[in-house]
């Protein structure tokens, strides 16, 4: 990849993650906090851990895409226990500080070879690929845990049944 493919490469996915990450908000935010250790089955993350992993594992790649490698990809101990809106709030100001960053890397930066875990070599920015899939993978399963806990779906690519797609709403 070039520096000026890399380039084209961040500017045509930030504005993709910034709406990504709206959508995460707004799910994150509709787990209700007496029902976050929900899971539907035994094997599976509560709806709690599983919102920790959405969002400390989004940061994790910010910061190994600006840092030019990944490191330990553990969830974020300092999510533990907190309630929906304080892992949302949590979210929000750490993806600020990693968009910030992604914005500030050279070209060279965007483009220097970024090694996961020796399976596989890619240009640092083609990670925002595997950000945006990860996170929609688990979105989704944070979302389908809504309705058995008592919540609403809220609209994430369209309407839902809790949230119609209206044009006022895509207007908004």
């Amino acid at each position: 990849m070039t520096p000026d493919q890399g380039r084209f490469f961040l500017s045509t996915f930030l504005p993709v993650i910034e709406e990504e990450q709206r959508a995460t908000t707004k799910v994150i935010n509709s787990v209700p906090d007496e029902h976050s250790s929900w899971k539907p089955d035994e094997k599976a993350r509560s709806a709690s851990d599983l919102a920790q992993h959405l969002v400390s594992s989004e940061i994790w790649f910010l910061e190994g895409i600006a840092n030019g490698e990944f490191g330990d990809p553990s969830d974020r101990a300092e999510l533990a226990g907190k309630t929906s809106a304080e892992i949302s709030a949590w979210y929000g100001a750490e993806y600020a500080k990693g968009l910030e960053r992604l914005k500030g890397l050279s070209d060279a930066d965007l483009v220097r070879d970024v090694s996961f875990f020796g399976m596989e070599t890619h240009a640092a920015v083609y990670y925002l690929t595997y950000l945006m899939l990860h996170t929609a993978h688990h979105r989704g399963q944070l979302a389908a845990y809504l309705r058995p806990m008592g919540s609403k779906v809220p609209s994430i690519y369209g309407g839902s049944a809790d949230e119609p797609f209206t044009g006022e709403a895509a207007a908004g």
